[in-house]
């Protein structure tokens, strides 16, 4: 069980460590947020995204999208138009003085972008089931519920952890220069993710 707890661990960060439009998402409404409360919707609601992909993926459930060509079709086509809108708003806001309301994203509206970038990021998705799912097929019993709980409490952790780290560089940039940069940077990545679903989904028809 140890070793299917580790290897839940060590698969579950090597999966979330690199920079995509959901850890972006993150660290940056940590980094806007007034305080740190402010946080939990977004926290909360990407680390439930994940781990009902985790779940999905584990009792493989989630395989129905990779079979049916118009669900991937459907959930490609509404992804790409959420990433984009996500990555205007983002572009267009202005973090210069984090006093006020504007700076940062009310609860309903964190909680809508977390759960499209989450949901509705079919490369999220694929990995998760490729990965994930794939990898809990060796386990059973109690080592795959070891498996799948290592997974889950990595995910909870990170998302916990980016908050934190963006707080940390709000509080230090007051007059949120590198927070306009990491906004545009934030809102580039966004919209490269779009751009690679997109031509996914060219590259089917």
């Amino acid at each position: 069980m140890l070793a299917a707890l580790l290897h839940g661990i060590v698969l579950a960060f090597g999966l979330i460590l690199p920079l995509g439009a959901q850890n972006v998402f993150v660290f940056n409404q940590g980094a806007s947020q007034p305080k740190f409360r402010g946080t939990i919707p977004v926290i909360i609601t990407a680390s439930l995204c994940d781990t009902l992909l985790i779940l999905l993926a584990v009792l493989g459930i989630s395989v129905i999208v990779l079979t049916v060509p118009v669900l991937q079709t459907v959930l490609f086509s509404i992804g790409i138009l959420f990433l984009i809108y996500m990555g205007w708003s983002i572009w267009k806001s202005d973090p210069s003085d984090l006093s006020r309301k504007e700076a940062s994203m009310p609860p309903k509206k964190q909680i809508m972008f977390a759960m499209s970038v989450s949901l509705l990021n079919p490369h999220a998705i694929l990995d998760t089931i490729g990965v994930i799912g794939t990898s809990s097929l060796s386990y059973s019993g109690t080592e795959k519920a070891a498996f799948t709980a290592a997974c889950i409490i990595v995910s909870w952790i990170w998302f916990s952890g980016l908050a934190v780290a963006g707080r940390i560089v709000g509080n230090v940039d007051s007059q949120g220069k590198f927070l306009k940069m990491i906004n545009k940077l934030s809102a580039l990545i966004i919209w490269g993710v779009a751009i690679y679903i997109a031509i996914q989904l060219f590259q089917k028809f």
